[in-house]
Formats: C-alpha cells, structure tokens, sequence
C-alpha cells in the first residue's frame, strides 16, 4: 500500500491526541530550543517516523524521507551557501537528498546522481525539478554545510532504519559504489556482494569477543588487596569457566580449573563462594552488571546502527523448584507464578526484543513483598541509563493499571495481554454471537482517589494447540496497548511475537549458570546473573558479526553460542 492523505493525517493526529508525543520539539514550553537547533531536527524525524512506520500504509523508507516535513526548521547556521546564491539548490531537497544518500549507504556521488536520474518521480518527491549534478552533492557534503548538521543526518537515518525495522519495513540494503575506494573495506567490513566463510565468520567473532572482554572484566570487583597472591581476575575466570562447564559446581570446577588455565594460582571453589557472599550484596551485582553493559554496548555503538529507540520485555523467572527445608529463606525462596504449591529464587530482568541483538540489559533478584510496580521502576530506571526505550512488552502477570500508567508516565508505550473479568468476558460473547473477528475498545482503568488510567483494548480471535477456535468468551484473547492503532488490529498483535523471545533466553541462560545447593541469596543471584552477562556478549557478538559483513543482521544468529565460548576460553586462558 502507498501513503494516502488519509494515513498522513492520522499520523499527525496521532501525535497530537498522544500525551507523551511533541511535536515540533522547539515549541515545547519550558524547552529552551529553538527552529535552528539540530536536536530539534533530530527529533521531530525520530518522532515523526516512530509513528509513521507502524501505519499499515506505510511501508516505504524512500517515502519517509520524501515527505518528512523539514520546512518548519532553520538550517541557515548550518548552510554556507545563501538561499539568492546562483548556485544553491533549496536547503530542503538538499537535506532530503543528502540522508537518502545515507541511508543507501553511498560514499560517492556518482553512483547516487546515477540512481536518482532512473527516478523522475524520485526527484520530484524531494523537491528538486531537476537531478542535482554530482559536484553540487559534492560541495553539500564538504563545502556548504556544517559537519554538525551532517551528523544529524547520518543520526536522523539511524534512527529511520531501527524504527523502520522494528515494525516490519524493509529497509533497503546499503549499497557499494562501483569505485576503488568503495570496494575497499574498513578493517572489520566486508562487501555487501561477497559472501563469508564460516572460517571468517569465526575469526571475526574470535576478534571482537576479546575486544568485549577486555570492556567487561574490569567491571567487576571485590575490595582485595590489590597485592593478594591470586589476582581479581582470576575469580571471574573461574566463573566465566563455570557458566561454560555442563552442572558444574564451584568445588568441582575449581579443581579441574587448575589444569585447564594457564595462570600459576586460581582460587579454590570455597574461597569463591566466600568472596562472592562475604564482599558481594545483590546491589553491588547489579551495579557491576550495568557497568558491564555500559562497556558492552558502547561497543555495540560504535560498530552498529542498531541502537536507536529499542522495544524490551520485562519478565521474570524462575529457579528449579526447591525442595529443601527454606526456614529463615521464606523471604527470597518464594512462590512461583504457576498455579502450584512449588518454591524457587526468582528473578526479573529486562531485555531487548525485537530489532536488535537480545542483550539482557538488566536482572534483580525478588524478594517476598517485592511490588510489580517497583520491579517494573527499578529496570526501567536502569535500562533508561543504557538505552532509548520505545515499547514495553509483558506478559498478563503485569496486567495492572498501576503498572501500566508507571510505565506511560515515564514516557514508554506498553503491549500487554488481559486477564479477562466480567466486562471483557461479555463483550467477547457479544463479538462471537455476532460473528465479528476483532474489536478495539477504549478502557478507563481505576487508579484509586477518582484517578483513571486511558488504555486501549484489543480483542482478537485465539486457537488451541490443535488450531481449532475455542467457542464462548474463550474464543478471544485481550490485550492492552498505549499505542495508537494505524493499521490491522492483527498487524498490531503480531509485534507482540517480540516478547517470547525472552523465554527462549531464559532456557540458554540457565546453560551458563553454575550449579549450587547453597541457600545463599547473593550467590545464587550473582550466578544468575553472570549467566546473564555471557548470554548477552554471545548475542551482541554475533549481532556485531553480521552486521560487520552485511550491515544488517536477522534473527538467525550467525555465530553460535560454542563459537563464543570457545573464544571466551581461550582469551581468559582457559585450555
């Protein structure tokens, strides 16, 4: 489907009736911008296409770029070239003209002068009457405007791709000049047209897993001596060794550690566990991992384009039941979720879902008492210091208004499937009588003291596991969302998939953690925790591969989880 009048308008309207969506940024009050600055440009693109790309209409980067009103901003700091000089196309178009350069990839004007005379219309959508030759691109890209404005462009078209991606539009793979400086790549690229070996592959995961390494070892720490006969690292060798064992404990590991490593001393299994419960706190854990991300994905940045506004799921899992006496451990071996009468350590984390590699940005322990509102608060928080979220997807244990209203007041959307009560029983049965497939209700939800929540209901037809519709109120299924629906309602559920790629890394996690028996609570969630510390370097490893020989990734991971333990090994000295 092409762009109508129609899918415009509701994109602006869209913004207008949405609480947490300005636009255009620099006439926000209390926001001390103004039409020239770049954050404003970068901005109004980013919030424009956020909403623009999840219209079933909409499914054309080239036209984004096309249309994205840019006439409300003030490029003149930025523009050498005045609007009366006999040589200077339009600012506008040029902009225009300079990201679909970007987004294209092309290091060279020839090639896209080439591209946009095949392209009348092309042309005419950005503005110009005629193609601009090659040396007035030239001179846009060196001469005529500020390296500043050309990083907003290069940052306005990361942004397009990742919001582009995140909602199922292709976006056109970035092209190679047909130029001897063009087909020559930088140290860890690779033409787009030549496919790579495994070997390749593998040598290109080898390279970067010692670069992250390097990042994220230093990140953790006890209060040692720093003249203590086995050094610091040692200790998260051995657990790095640990988490890469099959049911290995700390006692059993330590042993077989000293002949697999290649340092003089390492710390036998109870010295471990010691420092770990005795210099170590869950909070102290949690410092230690963000800081780790902090290095990670700083590395992810400056190698991926990926990290723009990324969608996560908050969830929570849990331990093997427990089955020992937990007196004096009611508070942190709790109830599980299910509907039994089994015990387990339980933890919530928040990952990234959707576009981009599932690094696990956050884990925290639960405790006894713990609220969902405060679970949801604390990862947020913390996973906002690493990223920009864009969407949050969870499952019906979150389905609570006070949940949901934390999470749009702090600026997110949310997706999240309902428990059906009375009402959305009734509504459900009113549907099947009436032979009608979905359905979408606006829903205040009671916060208390006169105070309502405005959500959005969807409801969509299910099937059991033999693919047979149910019948009743059970015929449908429910979800929650803050965001506008542009398209299909069943276009709108399936970004909802995203989520349940969180209990597939649940299952790898629980394949690096250490095995114990010990009750302690800071062990048991340090061993967590690191397991999810090596999860998430074998998704961003292979993230990074791909997009080093492709400039994309997809969800098929190219580098497998071996490959990068393997590495791991080798470069803490292990074997």
């Amino acid at each position: 489907m092409d762009a109508t009048t129609t899918s415009k308008r509701a994109v602006f309207r869209t913004i207008a009736e949405h609480p947490n969506y300005q636009w255009p940024y620099y006439r926000i009050p209390d926001i001390e911008f103004t039409a020239a600055d770049l954050d404003a440009f970068e901005h109004d693109v980013h919030r424009l296409a956020s909403v623009w790309f999840r219209h079933d209409a909409h499914e054309d980067v080239e036209a984004f770029i096309c249309w994205c009103p840019l006439y409300h901003l003030d490029f003149s700091p930025h523009d050498a070239h005045p609007a009366w000089h006999a040589q200077s196309k339009p600012t506008v178009p040029m902009v225009r003209a300079l990201m679909l350069m970007d987004l294209h990839g092309w290091a060279h004007e020839t090639a896209f002068v080439r591209y946009l005379a095949e392209q009348p219309a092309l042309v005419d959508a950005l503005g110009f009457t005629e193609v601009p030759d090659q040396a007035t691109l030239w001179r846009a890209r060196h001469e005529r405007f500020s390296d500043e404005l050309l990083d907003a462009i290069t940052a306005c078209v990361r942004n397009i791709r990742v919001l582009a991606g995140q909602n199922r539009v292709s976006v056109p793979p970035q092209k190679t000049d047909n130029t001897a400086e063009a087909n020559t790549p930088r140290s860890w690229e690779q033409p787009n047209n030549d496919e790579p070996t495994q070997w390749e592959i593998i040598q290109r995961a080898d390279e970067l897993t010692k670069q992250a390494q390097r990042r994220i070892f230093p990140a953790f720490t006890f209060d040692r001596d720093k003249q203590a006969s086995i050094p610091e690292d040692a200790f998260w060798e051995l657990q790095t060794y640990l988490g890469l064992g099959e049911d290995l404990c700390a006692n059993e590991g330590a042993r077989s550690f000293i002949t697999e490593s290649t340092r003089e001393r390492t710390p036998l299994g109870h010295v471990h566990r010691y420092h770990i419960r005795q210099q170590l706190s869950t909070n102290a854990i949690r410092d230690m991992y963000h800081k780790a991300m902090q290095r990670l994905l700083a590395e992810a940045t400056s190698r991926s384009e990926y990290f723009g506004e990324a969608a996560v799921a908050i969830d929570t899992t849990a331990a093997d039941p427990f089955t020992g006496n937990r007196d004096g451990h009611e508070d942190e071996i709790i109830g599980t979720k299910e509907d039994d009468d089994e015990y387990a350590y339980q933890w919530a984390t928040i990952q990234v879902v959707g576009w981009g590699p599932r690094v696990m940005l956050d884990a925290r322990p639960i405790r006894k008492g713990d609220t969902l509102v405060e679970i949801v608060t604390d990862l947020l928080e913390s996973a906002e210091d690493l990223i920009r979220i864009d969407r949050v997807l969870m499952d019906r244990e979150f389905d609570s208004q006070h949940v949901l209203e934390t999470i749009a007041e702090r600026g997110h959307d949310y997706f999240v499937p309902k428990r059906k009560r009375t009402s959305e029983k009734a509504v459900a049965r009113r549907m099947e009588q009436n032979d009608v497939k979905t359905a979408v209700n606006e829903r205040g939800l009671h916060l208390g003291n006169n105070e309502w929540h405005e959500t959005t209901l969807l409801y969509v037809p299910k099937r059991n596991f033999d693919g047979e519709i149910e019948e009743g109120h059970e015929r449908y299924v429910v979800f929650m969302s803050s965001e506008p629906i542009l398209g299909s309602v069943e276009a709108h559920i399936g970004l909802y998939s995203d989520r349940q790629e969180i209990e597939a890394g649940y299952k790898q996690i629980k394949r690096f953690m250490a095995k114990t028996t010990s009750k302690d609570f800071v062990l048991r969630f340090f061993y967590f925790a690191f397991a999810c510390l090596l999860y998430s370097l074998w998704r961003l490893i292979d993230h990074l591969v791909q997009v080093s020989f492709t400039d994309s990734f997809t969800d098929e991971p190219w580098v497998t989880m071996h490959d990068v333990l393997t590495s791991v090994k080798k470069h803490t000295g292990i074997g």
